[in-house]
């Protein structure tokens, strides 16, 4: 199942850096952000999350509730967000396989070569749990977060 537009978010289960399981249905009800990215601690990759950081307040005040997404495992998970003080959950999928659901993992270009890998995508998930905007390739991570609540905010 593609993600599409207006059509309901796939489900899924993944685990915390914690642990712990958090399924998108325990966010019934409220928005929700979901971002895939490739690696804990790389460049870009703290770009966008530093920047969903410093707009969390923004975020919080919209009832918005921000999901990072990886490959990483849990312990990865936990030193990332200490390092950078990241004040939302980071998720672990480790088989790619709600990545693959979300068309967030598969071919790439790489320093002008194919590939694949983890696309840096993020899906806006509307309260009644339906697709309100899908961005299937991130181009500037450090600029995307700011875009992501401004859609929001715009209600589109």
């Amino acid at each position: 199942m593609a993600v599409e537009e207006g059509k309901s978010a796939p489900a899924f289960t993944l685990k915390d850096a914690d642990g712990n399981k958090v399924s998108l249905k325990d966010f019934k009800g409220r928005h929700v952000v979901v971002y895939f990215y490739p690696k804990d601690d790389t460049p870009g990759c703290t770009k966008e999350a530093c920047s969903f950081r410093d707009l969390s307040k923004d975020y919080e005040k919209l009832d918005v509730a921000v999901l990072g997404v990886s490959p990483d495992g849990a312990e990865s998970h936990a030193k990332f967000i200490g390092k950078y003080k990241l004040p939302f959950t980071l998720l672990s999928d480790p088989d790619r396989k709600v990545m693959e659901k979300y068309g967030a993992y598969g071919e790439k270009m790489m320093y002008g070569k194919k590939t694949v890998g983890v696309i840096r995508s993020t899906v806006w998930i509307d309260p009644a749990g339906k697709v309100a905007r899908h961005w299937k390739r991130v181009a500037k991570a450090e600029d995307h977060p700011r875009k992501v609540l401004e859609a929001i905010q715009a209600g589109a």
